[in-house]
């Protein structure tokens, strides 16, 4: 995997759970192989517990494994490690299998790799250089991915001309297996970084809960010069609350004003009935390094922009799904006005008739790959970014 980085166009009505749909494109975006989408097909309706879809996933990833198909074979494993517990003793295996696989497909080396010190513990990165680098790129994920699953977007756009470097902060993928905590200070962990490849003038972008976090750590990193948030996210309290019953979505609202016992009783109450409640306030504990459902809401409230976007001065481009099922469209609006003393902003929102309406643009990744090049043609004087790549509307 290289110069020939490609992604499909489509987005499949895979199983009737609008989040667990997501997941089985998510996945198999990466990958776009029409024998993995089949098998998806096949298994997505005896996925309605957890149970059944680590073990039907996991089976498929191995079986792919073993016919030597392993892009969907790594792609299938994470997809199942992707709702398996802290303690299932699947996990660790899990994990290993789909990092080793892919850097293996991906071509990634030892040498590309980087340990970055932060406080007593180390946080993973990889730097991704082309022959005659054009501007230095740094990229992060968000509550639940890894950076490795972003490889082949990181090699795309180095094939563009970007030094990329790309790396798990804290709650995050090997930082958070180090013990490292997901923090609202995101300028330290970007900081970190920063320092250890010695770069400045950077362009730093951030995916999914990224997109917040990537507000967060312009706001205070001037070496910093363009941001880029893929998708926009305000506010994760309400993308938390997005899409919940009306009493489920006054609870995560309103957690902050109720005596914690209660807060964790009813949340508690309502993991017993809903999976993905289950998971988000679960893997939420994880990330943030909480034991409880209250803690994990106080430490969710802490992700919002509103408080330091006014800070941020660096050119910033919005990407937005029309009908992202985790971000409220409405934030698209709120952050575009509270970035009052950027230098630009430039927002773009994506549609069902491109197939990128869905968060992160899933459904047409080369799509929001060309966007991204081209916004940083116009803001970089660097018109090779974009060769090859059909010029943006």
């Amino acid at each position: 995997m290289g110069d020939d980085v490609t992604f499909p166009v489509g987005y499949y009505d895979l199983h009737p759970d609008v989040t667990l749909n997501f997941q089985l494109n998510r996945f198999w975006n990466w990958v776009g192989e029409p024998q993995m989408l089949d098998e998806l097909r096949r298994v997505a309706p005896n996925l309605t517990n957890y149970d059944e879809w680590i073990g039907q996933l996991l089976a498929l990833g191995e079986r792919a494994l073993g016919e030597s198909r392993m892009l969907a074979g790594a792609y299938l494993v994470r997809a199942a490690e992707f709702f398996m517990s802290a303690d299932d003793p699947r996990r660790r295996g899990a994990r290993q299998t789909f990092l080793d696989t892919v850097l293996t497909q991906c071509g990634v080396g030892l040498d590309q790799h980087h340990d970055v010190a932060y406080g007593q513990a180390t946080m993973s990165a990889y730097r991704l250089t082309p022959a005659s680098p054009r501007g230095v790129m740094v990229v992060f994920g968000g509550f639940d991915s890894y950076i490795e699953e972003w490889l082949p977007m990181l090699l795309a756009l180095r094939d563009a001309g970007l030094d990329v470097v790309g790396f798990d902060g804290p709650g995050q993928g090997a930082a958070l297996e180090a013990g490292l905590p997901m923090t609202a200070e995101w300028h330290k962990p970007v900081g970190a970084v920063l320092d250890h490849f010695a770069v400045d003038d950077v362009i730093l972008m951030g995916f999914s809960l990224g997109g917040c976090l990537v507000m967060r750590a312009a706001a205070y990193e001037p070496r910093v010069s363009r941001v880029i948030a893929d998708d926009i996210l305000t506010d994760f309290t309400a993308c938390f609350a997005y899409r919940l019953a009306a009493p489920q979505k006054a609870l995560l609202v309103n957690a902050g004003l109720l005596p914690a016992a209660m807060v964790n009783r009813m949340i508690n109450r309502a993991r017993s009935r809903n999976l993905l409640v289950d998971w988000g306030i679960g893997n939420a504990e994880t990330v943030f390094g909480v034991n409880t459902p209250a803690e994990a809401l106080a430490a969710v409230r802490a992700m919002r922009t509103d408080d330091v976007s006014s800070r941020i001065t660096q050119d910033v481009l919005l990407m937005a799904g029309a009908e992202d099922h985790y971000v409220p469209l409405t934030q698209l609006g709120a952050q575009i006005q509270t970035l009052m003393n950027a230098r630009s902003v430039t927002a773009r929102l994506f549609t069902r008739a491109e197939s990128a309406q869905n968060h992160c643009q899933i459904g047409n990744l080369g799509l929001s790959l060309q966007v991204i090049l081209g916004w940083l043609d116009e803001h970089t004087g660097h018109s090779g970014l974009n060769a090859g790549r059909p010029a943006v509307d």
